[in-house]
């Protein structure tokens, strides 16, 4: 009898999720809607973070231990288009590795409850 793989399986685990986490920064720093949050940020951090973070949204184990939605995004307030451009830069580059279409938007939609933590702070 087969288990059903979590979408953090299907992709490939947490090596695979760190290329696609590499090719989102590469996306996102070349954007202008959003690369100026990025300025000061320790990049190679950030990739980590967000390494974890993706991996625990797509059903892959909880080792994010980093600051809050709300706290990680302080001060920054950010707005609808800015979690857009992040939004399609996420899918972008999950297409980009073979994820299919229901696979990201059932990770997407993770993304999409954290949207309060996010905005506007």
């Amino acid at each position: 009898m087969e288990t059903t793989k979590s979408l953090y399986e299907k992709v490939g685990g947490e090596q695979a999720i760190a290329k696609v986490v590499d090719y989102f920064y590469k996306l996102v720093l070349a954007d202008d809607t959003v690369n100026e949050f990025f300025k000061n940020t320790d990049m190679e951090k950030q990739r980590r973070h967000q390494t974890k973070f993706i991996s625990f949204a797509l059903g892959g184990p909880n080792q994010y231990s980093g600051k809050s939605m709300a706290k990680a995004h302080e001060g920054m307030n950010l707005q609808p288009a800015h979690f857009h451009a992040i939004v399609k830069h996420l899918h972008d580059s999950l297409a980009h590795f073979g994820v299919s279409e229901p696979e990201i938007e059932q990770a997407l939609s993770h993304v999409a409850e954290l949207k309060d933590d996010i905005l506007y702070k």
